[in-house]
């Protein structure tokens, strides 16, 4: 059996000839009025719900909104302490000392990161790039495998359907023919039918 007759094609780019400006603007003409005659697709997406965010969220929202710069932690903890007064105070002291081994632990970890960062960051960002080069090599290899899938897939679809274009053209003859055979058949069916009559009405 011939392959024409056990696939459907629903393009033959490579066999159909290229619609003229006529045709493709009769057949636009005709999905619009068709279009306008058809129910509106009912949308499988169901409507968007409201969003019910928490106070703290709504709160957060609202200063985003108004632009206003977030003040949750207190900078000035990790600033340098004044010097205090010349006759402090048991409080003020405490206040200041305490502030003191804050910036001392804020400052030590700094260093300490810096230090891991001279150490094992020049290291760390090669590694970091070397993979990111690895990622973009494997995504390009799977790009051009891709497009020799589909620069196959269109040398195949044109080879199926460069053999079976003769067919196509030699069907679409054939149903001409017999169209054309009918309507002179009808034709003829008709002239003997007003002959039969025109008989039978001088008879």
């Amino acid at each position: 059996m011939s392959s024409i007759r056990t696939t459907v094609h629903d393009s033959l780019p490579y066999v159909d000839d290229e619609p003229t400006p006529a045709e493709r603007a009769a057949a636009k003409s005709l999905i619009a009025a068709e279009a306008t005659t058809s129910p509106t697709p009912q949308s499988s997406v169901p409507p968007l719900r409201e969003p019910n965010f928490s106070p703290l969220i709504t709160a957060e929202l609202s200063r985003i909104a108004s632009k206003t710069p977030l003040t949750a932690i207190d900078l000035t903890r990790y600033e340098a302490p004044p010097s205090p007064p010349s006759s402090p105070s048991p409080d003020t002291l405490q206040t200041s000392l305490s502030r003191a081994y804050t910036a001392q632990t804020y400052l030590l970890g700094r260093q300490a990161h810096l230090q891991l960062l001279e150490t094992y960051g020049k290291n760390a960002w090669l590694i970091g790039n070397w993979q990111l080069e690895a990622e973009v090599q494997a995504l390009e290899r799977e790009l051009a495998d891709t497009k020799e899938e589909i620069d196959v897939l269109n040398i195949q679809r044109r080879r199926a359907q460069d053999e079976v274009g003769g067919e196509l053209k030699g069907l679409e003859e054939t149903w001409k023919r017999g169209v054309s055979r009918v309507l002179e058949t009808e034709i003829a069916t008709e002239g003997l039918r007003q002959q039969v009559l025109e008989k039978q009405r001088g008879g």
